[in-house]
């Protein structure tokens, strides 16, 4: 009779470490991919609402407004941020994504009253002209950074870290650096480009402040003034944006993702996006900030659910850029051309992988033409069908909020607060700061 143990795997050493190291003793490089985490943390799935019954009186869907109006950049900027909601497209670079998906962007959020966010890499003039509200980055690199298209800018954003490699700088292969990208970025065609993880002339706080009156000086202080961190020891990093002067405080979970990094920063960097948010609205607290500077959270946002989630756990704003992709076909079997749909399957086999498993950005290759820089591959995706897409998931994403928020009684999404939530895990509730389900028990916070 067999021994089972004879078969059974290791917890420590399974088959993934095992190709992790065999991989390693072979090459001697490490991986590099795109997209977010791939294991399980606790996340906005560990909530739940606690809607109106007897003690709280819904509103009536059909009936009743529920606004979701969103102002962003009240501390300093003359010309704050409106938008219709509170759902911001994220920053993601032309050269990480074609110029195709970039006009869409522009384009859903224009048609959507929202924002979205120029990336690493510099101002297309599609993105712009297709942008009703830009958001331009400012990041280590300075690829593509132009004071001229700073100005056309209806806000900035300056990058200090990101969620899925806070820490470390950002990655665009060769095979992604085409002429008009090299031209940009001021870079070599086809060659590897790597960005610096700090800003090259500042090195503490404290040159951060002087920074930022350098872009308001520029700007003549008309445009709100972003600072983007990827969480890690969010209560100080928040303290020490607000007191630099940033109208607003960006903060991006380890949830997040990427067009091309190392996977040991993916999956082994930063903290859950649920664990950052509390600490960084206390930071907010314990300086008086709140109401005057804004808080926008993103790394791992894709439902409507997710988005009512952080409102109510003290979020102004969430900003998006996985589901984003996702919407416009990301992963997806087929693509659109010529009004017919195409298989994409072996595209993705030539990756070694498959539809919903692919996370393939870096190499440009993209089956459905989202990633790449190849002028046959990014015509998969067109401006109008990108555009239609991901104008209705942001849609679904605004009715789902507003719905949540007439359920909890509430005629103002950002009404929503942390008594109208439980936590089903004991991690979620200790991260989150709410009830564990069914008790008045915080974790760490009661007795």
């Amino acid at each position: 009779m067999s021994n089972p143990i004879h078969r059974e795997e290791s917890a420590s050493i399974d088959r993934n470490v095992m190709r992790y190291i065999r991989e390693a003793a072979e090459h001697g490089l490490y991986d590099i991919r795109g997209m977010g985490a791939k294991r399980r943390v606790p996340s906005f799935d560990d909530l739940v609402f606690l809607t109106a019954s007897a003690s709280r009186y819904p509103l009536e869907g059909y009936r009743e407004r529920c606004e979701s109006k969103t102002v962003l950049g009240t501390r300093f900027a003359k010309k704050p941020i409106e938008l219709k909601i509170p759902i911001t497209i994220a920053g993601m670079s032309f050269g990480a994504l074609s110029a195709n998906v970039k006009e869409s962007l522009g384009r859903a959020a224009t048609a959507m009253g929202t924002s979205t966010t120029t990336g690493d890499g510099g101002m297309t003039p599609e993105e712009r002209q297709s942008s009703q509200t830009l958001v331009y980055q400012c990041l280590p690199s300075r690829y593509g950074f132009n004071p001229d298209d700073l100005r056309k800018a209806d806000a900035i954003e300056m990058v200090l870290g990101q969620g899925a490699k806070p820490g470390g700088g950002g990655m665009l292969l060769g095979q992604k650096v085409s002429p008009r990208v090299a031209k940009m970025r001021t870079l070599p065609e086809g060659i590897d480009q790597r960005s610096a993880c700090r800003h090259p002339d500042w090195t503490g706080p404290d040159d951060l402040k002087i920074k930022l009156d350098e872009l308001r000086e520029i700007t003549d202080w008309q445009i709100p003034i972003y600072v983007k961190l990827g969480a890690t020891r969010v209560r100080d990093d928040v303290k020490l944006a607000v007191k630099a002067g940033a109208d607003v405080v960006v903060i991006d979970g380890m949830q997040g993702g990427t067009a091309a990094t190392q996977q040991v920063f993916i999956e082994h960097t930063g903290i859950p996006t649920l664990a950052a948010l509390p600490q960084a609205v206390e930071a907010l607290h314990d300086m008086n900030m709140i109401g005057e500077v804004q808080l926008i959270i993103s790394g791992g946002i894709r439902t409507g659910a997710d988005v009512a989630k952080a409102l109510a756990l003290g979020a102004d704003a969430v900003a998006i850029g996985q589901g984003v992709l996702v919407a416009l076909g990301c992963n997806d079997t087929t693509y659109t051309q010529d009004a017919k749909q195409i298989d994409a399957t072996d595209d993705y086999a030539k990756l070694e992988t498959a539809p919903g498993f692919c996370h393939h950005c870096h190499t440009g290759r993209c089956p459905v033409g989202i990633t790449t820089q190849d002028p046959i591959l990014e015509q998969r995706l067109t401006p109008d069908v990108g555009a239609k897409q991901l104008t209705n998931y942001l849609r679904v994403l605004e009715m789902e909020v507003t719905t949540l928020a007439r359920a909890c009684g509430k005629s103002n999404v950002h009404h929503l607060e942390p008594e109208d939530l439980v936590a089903l895990t004991l991690e979620a509730a200790a991260m989150a700061r709410v009830p564990l389900a069914g008790t008045n028990w915080i974790p760490g916070r009661t007795p």
